[in-house]
C-alpha cells in the first residue's frame, strides 16, 4: 500500500507579504486560481487508486488544508488523515509521526511518498513513472530520495551527489535509480557552477520513499533520541479524536532537525531517483515570475489591480487591489497587498527572508496576518480601524455558524449586505435579511449563522476599550473550539 503524506509546515518567508504565518506559501494562488497545495493534491491523480492521503500540518492550518482539498474531484475518492503539530519542529518529526500512523494502520512494510506541500511540478506523467521506480526500491528497504536535473547553478538548492547506477531493476526510460555518494548544502556560486558541470549532482527535491518500517528503523538506529521523543509524543496522542492532536508540551521538546541530517546522510541505504519533472520550488519571487509569460520588454504582470508600465524592463509585478505604476526602471519586483508593499531588486530575492524575520522580532501584524482573515466558517477583514472602534467585512460560508459566544470589553453593530443571517441575541433569534441590522450589547451572548445557499456578507462595526480577538468566551461551537487550546487562534 502507498500512502502519500504532504509535509505542509514553513510559512515561505521569502515569498512575504503574500505569504505570512497564518496565510503561508502552500495557500498562495497561482495565475490558474488554484493554491500550491491544490496542486499537490491534484497531481496524485496520476498515481492511479489511493485508500488515503497523509498531510502532517501546524493545527491553526487545519481548516484551510480541508477546505482547499475539499473542492478537488480527488476529495470524492479518497479519504484525508491529519496529523497536526502544535508548533513546527522541522521535517525528520513530521515524517517519523506520519510513519508511526502509517505503520499502525497498515503495518511496517506500507510505504509512504513524502511530498512537500508548496513545490510545482510539470510533467506529471513522468512524475508517476519515477514514483513506481521509487517503490521497487522501498520494497527492498532502500530510502528513497528524488533528485531533480538541475536546469542551472542555482544557490537556493540543496544538491545530492549520485554514485553508481542500480542495475537489478527496471528503470523507464528518462529515469535512473543510483546509490547515493553524499547530500550537499546550498552552496556557492561558484561551487553551484561545479555541480552544473559535473553531470553527477542533483537538485535535492525534498521528495521521498519508503517503507514506514525502514525509516523507522533507520532513525532508531541513528538517531535514538529523535525516534525515543517522537515515540513518546506518538503513545501520549489520542486516537480517539479526529483529527490527531500532538500533545504541545511532549512536542515541544521533540529535536527540530530535519529529515537529511537525522538519517538520510548517515544511513547506508539511500537511493536516488535521477529525473527530470519539470520541477520548481518556487521558493522567491523571482522562481514564482518565472511561470508567467513576460511581454516584449520582459515584464511580467500577475494579481486583481491593474498594473501600468513605462520605459521599465524585466519587472514583475504583482497587484491584489491598487493600480500599481512604474517608471524607467528595471529588474524591479513589486509585490503589492492591501497593507504591505514589497520593491525588490531580482538580485536579492533570497533577502527577503531578512525583512520578515525583522518583522518577527518587532511582533509587526504584517508578519502573522493578512486584513482578511481565514476562519472554519469563512472569512473576515478588517477595513479600517482607529481609537475604540473596528470595521470588518464578515463572509460566512453556506450553512456554516460561528460558535455562541461573548465579548466583555466590546459592542458589535451587524449589517447584513448580502445573504439571509440567523442571529442569537441574548435571549431573542432571529432572520435578518439584506440591509437589515441588529447590535450585540458587550456582556451579550450572541451567535451568527448562514442558513442560505450563497455566501453571507455582513458588516460588522467594533467599538470598546479593547477590539483584539482574544476577547472572546466560547460557549458552544460545532468546530471544537470551546475548551480546547488547539483551535484558539482559529
Amino acid at each position: 500500500m502507498l500512502i502519500p503524506v504532504i509535509l505542509s509546515g514553513g510559512i515561505g518567508a521569502r515569498l512575504w507579504p503574500v505569504s505570512r504565518q497564518s496565510q503561508p506559501k502552500p495557500f498562495m494562488q497561482l495565475a490558474d486560481g488554484e493554491s500550491l497545495i491544490q496542486k499537490t493534491f491534484t497531481r496524485l491523480e496520476a498515481l492511479g487508486d489511493l485508500a488515503e492521503i497523509l498531510v502532517v500540518t501546524n493545527r491553526d492550518h487545519y481548516f484551510q488544508t480541508l477546505d482547499a482539498y475539499q473542492v478537488l474531484p480527488l476529495s470524492q475518492r479518497c479519504g484525508l488523515r491529519f496529523v497536526l503539530e502544535p508548533c513546527g519542529r522541522n521535517t525528520a518529526p513530521a515524517i517519523a509521526l506520519a510513519a508511526l500512523q502509517v505503520a499502525e494502520l497498515y503495518g511496517d512494510s506500507a510505504q509512504l511518498l513524502v511530498l512537500p506541500a508548496d513545490h510545482l511540478i510539470a510533467r506529471t506523467a513522468d512524475f508517476a513513472a519515477a514514483v513506481a521506480l521509487a517503490r521497487q526500491l522501498a520494497a527492498r528497504d532502500y530510502l528513497v530520495t528524488f533528485g531533480l536535473k538541475p536546469q542551472r547553478p542555482d544557490t537556493g538548492f540543496g544538491y545530492i551527489e549520485a554514485g553508481e547506477p542500480f542495475c537489478d531493476c527496471a528503470a523507464p526510460a528518462g529515469l535512473e535509480a543510483a546509490a547515493v555518494s553524499r547530500f550537499a548544502e546550498k552552496p556557492s556560486q561558484h561551487r553551484a557552477e561545479e555541480y552544473l558541470a559535473s553531470g553527477r549532482h542533483l537538485w535535492n527535491a525534498g521528495i521521498f520513499c519508503f517503507s514506514a518500517g525502514a525509516l523507522l528503523a533507520g532513525l532508531q538506529r541513528y538517531t535514538p533520541d529523535l525516534f525515543d521523543a517522537v515515540s513518546l509524543c506518538w503513545q501520549q496522542t489520542r486516537r480517539d479524536i479526529e483529527p490527531l492532536q500532538l500533545p504541545a508540551p511532549l512536542f515541544s521538546e521533540v529535536p527540530d532537525i530535519s529529515i537529511d541530517y537525522a538519517l538520510l546522510e548517515r544511513a547506508d541505504n539511500v537511493a536516488v531517483i535521477r529525473c527530470d519533472l519539470g520541477w520548481d520550488d518556487v521558493g522567491s519571487w523571482d522562481a514564482l515570475a518565472a511561470q508567467l509569460p513576460a511581454d516584449a520588454q520582459g515584464n511580467r504582470r500577475e494579481g486583481a489591480g491593474e498594473v501600468l508600465l513605462h520605459a521599465s524592463r524585466n519587472c514583475y509585478v504583482r497587484s491584489e487591489e491598487r493600480l500599481v505604476t512604474a517608471v524607467g526602471v528595471e529588474n524591479l519586483i513589486i509585490i503589492d497587498t492591501a497593507d504591505a508593499l514589497l520593491v525588490l531588486d531580482r538580485r536579492h530575492c533570497q533577502d527577503v527572508k531578512v525583512l520578515v524575520d525583522q518583522l518577527k522580532r518587532q511582533g509587526h501584524p504584517c508578519y502573522h496576518n493578512h486584513r482578511t482573515v481565514h476562519r472554519p466558517w469563512g472569512t473576515y477583514t478588517v477595513l479600517e480601524q482607529g481609537e475604540r472602534f473596528k470595521i470588518k467585512r464578515i463572509v460566512v460560508k453556506p450553512a456554516a455558524s460561528l460558535s455562541l459566544q461573548m465579548h466583555y470589553h466590546r459592542c458589535e453593530h451587524w449589517v447584513v449586505v448580502s445573504g439571509t443571517a440567523r442571529i442569537i441575541n441574548g435571549d431573542k433569534e432571529m432572520l435578518l435579511c439584506t440591509n437589515e441590522s441588529t447590535y450585540i450589547p458587550a456582556g451579550h451572548r450572541h451567535r451568527l449563522e448562514n442558513p442560505g445557499r450563497v455566501p453571507l456578507v455582513m458588516i460588522e462595526v467594533q467599538s470598546g476599550e479593547y477590539l483584539e480577538e482574544d476577547d472572546i468566551v466560547r460557549f458552544d461551537d460545532v468546530y471544537q473550539r470551546v475548551g480546547n487550546t488547539i483551535y484558539e487562534s482559529c
